[in-house]
Protein backbone atom coordinates (compact mmCIF):
# COMPACT_ATOMS: atom_id res chain seq x y z
CA UNK A 1 0.00 0.00 0.00
CA UNK A 2 2.88 1.95 0.50
CA UNK A 3 4.41 1.83 -2.71
CA UNK A 4 0.96 2.30 -4.51
CA UNK A 5 0.56 5.81 -2.22
CA UNK A 6 4.48 6.78 -3.12
CA UNK A 7 3.20 6.08 -6.68
CA UNK A 8 0.32 7.58 -6.84
CA UNK A 9 2.21 10.89 -4.99
CA UNK A 10 5.15 10.93 -7.98
CA UNK A 11 2.01 10.91 -10.77
CA UNK A 12 0.37 14.01 -8.76
CA UNK A 13 3.62 15.97 -8.05
CA UNK A 14 4.50 15.04 -11.85
CA UNK A 15 0.47 16.25 -13.06
CA UNK A 16 0.94 19.05 -10.64
CA UNK A 17 4.07 20.31 -12.99
CA UNK A 18 2.55 19.88 -15.96
CA UNK A 19 0.52 23.30 -15.25
CA UNK A 20 1.94 26.60 -17.25
CA UNK A 21 3.61 28.32 -14.10
CA UNK A 22 5.77 25.83 -13.29
CA UNK A 23 7.59 25.71 -16.93
CA UNK A 24 6.24 28.45 -19.32
CA UNK A 25 8.50 30.89 -16.93
CA UNK A 26 11.03 28.76 -17.24
CA UNK A 27 10.98 28.90 -21.12
CA UNK A 28 10.44 32.86 -21.33
CA UNK A 29 13.27 33.86 -19.22
CA UNK A 30 15.45 31.22 -20.61
CA UNK A 31 15.22 32.85 -23.67
CA UNK A 32 15.17 36.64 -22.95
CA UNK A 33 18.43 36.17 -20.62
CA UNK A 34 20.08 33.68 -23.45
CA UNK A 35 20.72 30.90 -21.35
CA UNK A 36 21.92 27.32 -22.33
CA UNK A 37 19.82 24.64 -22.04
CA UNK A 38 21.80 23.59 -18.29
CA UNK A 39 21.41 26.68 -17.48
CA UNK A 40 17.83 26.55 -17.32
CA UNK A 41 17.63 22.97 -16.18
CA UNK A 42 19.53 24.46 -13.27
CA UNK A 43 17.02 26.78 -12.42
CA UNK A 44 14.00 24.17 -13.14
CA UNK A 45 15.79 22.23 -10.71
CA UNK A 46 16.71 24.80 -7.99
CA UNK A 47 13.49 26.06 -8.57
CA UNK A 48 11.31 22.94 -8.02
CA UNK A 49 13.41 21.83 -4.88
CA UNK A 50 12.56 25.03 -3.03
CA UNK A 51 8.89 24.45 -4.43
CA UNK A 52 9.02 20.72 -2.31
CA UNK A 53 10.77 22.54 0.52
CA UNK A 54 8.33 25.14 0.93
CA UNK A 55 5.52 22.52 0.81
CA UNK A 56 7.31 20.14 3.35
CA UNK A 57 7.46 22.66 5.96
CA UNK A 58 3.73 23.77 5.41
CA UNK A 59 2.92 19.95 5.68
CA UNK A 60 5.39 19.53 8.61
CA UNK A 61 3.05 21.99 10.41
CA UNK A 62 -0.02 20.35 9.16
CA UNK A 63 0.98 16.72 10.64
CA UNK A 64 2.58 18.28 13.73
CA UNK A 65 -1.23 20.09 14.17
CA UNK A 66 -2.81 16.67 12.98
CA UNK A 67 -0.87 14.70 15.63
CA UNK A 68 -2.03 16.98 18.35
CA UNK A 69 -5.80 16.54 16.72
CA UNK A 70 -5.29 13.21 16.63
CA UNK A 71 -5.36 12.53 20.53
CA UNK A 72 -8.54 14.57 20.84
CA UNK A 73 -10.09 12.46 17.87
CA UNK A 74 -8.59 9.27 17.65
CA UNK A 75 -8.71 7.52 14.36
CA UNK A 76 -10.29 9.86 12.75
CA UNK A 77 -6.82 12.02 10.98
CA UNK A 78 -6.58 9.61 8.11
CA UNK A 79 -10.40 9.97 7.27
CA UNK A 80 -9.88 13.77 7.66
CA UNK A 81 -6.98 13.40 5.04
CA UNK A 82 -9.08 10.89 2.38
CA UNK A 83 -12.00 13.84 2.77
CA UNK A 84 -9.23 16.55 2.05
CA UNK A 85 -7.81 14.43 -0.96
CA UNK A 86 -11.82 14.24 -2.47
CA UNK A 87 -12.40 17.27 -2.06
CA UNK A 88 -9.46 18.60 -3.93
CA UNK A 89 -9.60 16.16 -6.44
CA UNK A 90 -13.30 17.31 -6.84
CA UNK A 91 -12.21 20.73 -6.97
CA UNK A 92 -10.10 20.28 -10.05
CA UNK A 93 -12.99 17.50 -11.65
CA UNK A 94 -15.75 20.40 -11.59
CA UNK A 95 -13.14 23.03 -12.47
CA UNK A 96 -11.50 21.12 -15.61
CA UNK A 97 -15.40 19.92 -16.40
CA UNK A 98 -17.12 23.91 -15.75
CA UNK A 99 -14.40 26.28 -17.15
CA UNK A 100 -12.01 24.17 -19.26
CA UNK A 101 -8.73 25.89 -20.60
CA UNK A 102 -8.91 27.85 -22.86
CA UNK A 103 -5.93 27.09 -25.89
CA UNK A 104 -3.46 30.04 -26.72
CA UNK A 105 -3.35 30.67 -30.34
CA UNK A 106 -0.78 29.56 -32.75
CA UNK A 107 0.20 33.16 -33.43
CA UNK A 108 0.18 34.13 -29.99
CA UNK A 109 2.17 31.64 -27.95
CA UNK A 110 4.99 32.12 -31.25
CA UNK A 111 4.76 35.78 -30.24
CA UNK A 112 5.52 35.24 -26.49
CA UNK A 113 8.49 33.00 -27.41
CA UNK A 114 9.78 35.01 -30.16
CA UNK A 115 9.68 38.41 -28.30
CA UNK A 116 11.72 38.07 -25.07
CA UNK A 117 11.57 40.92 -22.32
CA UNK A 118 14.28 43.00 -21.59
CA UNK A 119 17.53 41.15 -19.92
CA UNK A 120 18.22 41.52 -16.45
CA UNK A 121 21.28 40.37 -14.68
CA UNK A 122 21.36 36.29 -15.04
CA UNK A 123 21.18 36.12 -10.65
CA UNK A 124 18.48 38.37 -10.60
CA UNK A 125 16.49 36.32 -13.10
CA UNK A 126 17.98 33.43 -11.56
CA UNK A 127 16.65 33.66 -7.75
CA UNK A 128 13.06 35.53 -9.36
CA UNK A 129 12.19 32.19 -10.43
CA UNK A 130 13.78 30.28 -7.41
CA UNK A 131 11.77 32.76 -5.75
CA UNK A 132 8.31 32.59 -7.40
CA UNK A 133 7.83 28.70 -7.35
CA UNK A 134 9.28 29.09 -3.16
CA UNK A 135 6.38 31.15 -1.96
CA UNK A 136 3.68 29.11 -3.75
CA UNK A 137 3.77 26.03 -1.81
CA UNK A 138 1.83 22.67 -3.72
CA UNK A 139 -1.74 22.60 -2.16
CA UNK A 140 -2.60 19.67 -3.71
CA UNK A 141 0.46 17.57 -2.25
CA UNK A 142 -0.53 18.89 2.08
CA UNK A 143 -3.69 16.38 1.89
CA UNK A 144 -1.55 13.61 1.41
CA UNK A 145 1.42 14.52 4.15
CA UNK A 146 -1.65 14.44 6.34
CA UNK A 147 -2.59 11.12 5.34
CA UNK A 148 0.34 9.86 6.33
CA UNK A 149 0.96 11.59 9.57
CA UNK A 150 0.73 8.52 11.76
CA UNK A 151 3.36 6.75 9.67
CA UNK A 152 6.45 8.26 10.95
CA UNK A 153 9.56 10.55 10.12
CA UNK A 154 11.05 7.91 7.54
CA UNK A 155 7.51 7.63 5.59
CA UNK A 156 6.97 11.66 5.19
CA UNK A 157 11.18 11.90 4.16
CA UNK A 158 10.60 9.36 1.51
CA UNK A 159 7.21 11.04 0.47
CA UNK A 160 8.78 14.45 0.76
CA UNK A 161 11.67 12.92 -1.99
CA UNK A 162 9.70 11.46 -4.27
CA UNK A 163 6.99 14.87 -4.57
CA UNK A 164 10.83 16.03 -5.40
CA UNK A 165 11.91 14.38 -8.35
CA UNK A 166 7.97 13.54 -9.82
CA UNK A 167 7.62 17.82 -9.59
CA UNK A 168 11.58 18.39 -11.08
CA UNK A 169 10.82 15.84 -13.71
CA UNK A 170 7.57 17.02 -14.86
CA UNK A 171 9.22 20.73 -14.80
CA UNK A 172 11.72 20.15 -17.06
CA UNK A 173 10.20 17.87 -19.22
CA UNK A 174 7.90 20.36 -20.34
CA UNK A 175 10.44 22.90 -20.38
CA UNK A 176 12.56 21.05 -22.80
CA UNK A 177 9.63 20.30 -24.78
CA UNK A 178 8.93 23.99 -24.94
CA UNK A 179 12.59 24.59 -26.01
CA UNK A 180 13.16 21.67 -28.19
CA UNK A 181 10.52 24.02 -30.61
CA UNK A 182 7.18 21.70 -29.88
CA UNK A 183 4.04 24.34 -30.22
CA UNK A 184 2.75 26.12 -26.79
CA UNK A 185 -0.41 25.06 -28.50
CA UNK A 186 -0.21 21.59 -27.75
CA UNK A 187 1.50 21.74 -24.63
CA UNK A 188 -1.79 23.77 -23.58
CA UNK A 189 -4.40 21.66 -25.29
CA UNK A 190 -2.48 19.01 -22.80
CA UNK A 191 -2.90 21.26 -19.63
CA UNK A 192 -7.09 21.59 -20.34
CA UNK A 193 -6.89 17.83 -19.49
CA UNK A 194 -4.66 18.45 -16.72
CA UNK A 195 -7.03 19.07 -14.05
CA UNK A 196 -9.15 16.16 -14.85
CA UNK A 197 -6.21 13.60 -14.39
CA UNK A 198 -5.09 15.47 -11.38
CA UNK A 199 -8.37 15.01 -9.71
CA UNK A 200 -8.80 11.41 -10.56
CA UNK A 201 -5.12 11.10 -9.12
CA UNK A 202 -5.91 12.71 -6.28
CA UNK A 203 -9.33 10.21 -5.25
CA UNK A 204 -7.30 7.44 -5.94
CA UNK A 205 -4.88 8.42 -3.33
CA UNK A 206 -8.13 8.91 -0.74
CA UNK A 207 -9.07 5.67 -1.83
CA UNK A 208 -5.46 4.10 -1.06
CA UNK A 209 -6.13 5.94 2.30
CA UNK A 210 -9.26 4.52 3.29
CA UNK A 211 -8.11 1.02 2.02
CA UNK A 212 -4.72 1.53 4.36
CA UNK A 213 -7.14 1.69 7.18
CA UNK A 214 -8.87 -1.79 6.84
Amino acid sequence: VLLSLLGAGFATAFLHAALPTHWLPFVLVGRAQRWAPSRVLLAVAVAGLAHIATTALIGGLIVAAGLAMEQWMSGLLPHLAAVLLFLFGAFYISRALIRPAVATTGSAADAALESPTPNVSHAAAFWGLVLMLAVSPGEVLLPVYLSQATEGLGVLTLLTAVFAVGTIAGMALFTLLANAGYSILRLERWSRYEGLVLGAALIVIGLLVVAHQH
